[in-house]
Order: C-alpha cells, then structure tokens, then sequence
C-alpha cells in the first residue's frame, strides 16, 4: 500500500464544507456505480472514513475537514500508487470546484 495524502483550502464555514464532501461522494458514487463496488462511507462529525474497490483494488481512507481546509489521507495498491499523482490531482480539481464559496 501507498499513502496518497493532500490538503485542499476553501474558504466556507466548516458545516458547509462538510455537506459539500458528502454530497460529492454520494454522486461519486451514483456517476461511477459501474466501476466501483463496496463503496462505504461513515461519518463522526467533521471526520469520514470511505472505502471501495475499483477493478479488485481496494482503497481506503480519511477525510478531515477543518476550518480552512480539507485534508485527505488514503491507502492504496501498489498498482494504483503508480497514478497517484494523476487521481491527487483529479481529486483536488473536483473538490476546488465544489469548494468554491458562491
């Protein structure tokens, strides 16, 4: 496994930013459904624990949002690390947006 781990800033007030991330996991979900099996995610606060498996790989993590960012830590396969710079940067381009204090 392989640690993929980044922070994104955002300027909203901390609940906001939490019904944002889990409204973007719920269409995450619904947009790869056919990808992407055993999808969990819990919640205690501002803290969530995801995991799910995508073509038998097996990913898991946690997401902490704070007041003026959100800090993502996850595991991944080997195999999956080698693109691990690719998925950080899809991640923090998806949730910028959605972070974006309108």
């Amino acid at each position: 496994m392989a640690a993929l781990k980044f922070s994104i800033p955002h300027q909203l007030p901390q609940e906001e930013a939490v019904t944002r991330i889990k409204n973007l996991f719920s269409n995450l979900r619904q947009q790869f459904k056919d990808g992407v099996s055993n999808a969990q995610e819990t919640w205690n606060g501002n803290t969530g624990h995801f995991s799910f498996t995508v073509q038998g790989n097996s990913i898991s993590g946690e997401i902490q949002v704070l007041a003026n960012s959100i800090d993502i830590n996850a595991e991944v396969p080997f195999m999956i690390s080698l693109f691990k710079e690719k998925i950080g940067h899809l991640i923090q381009e998806q949730a910028k947006g959605l972070l974006k204090n309108s």
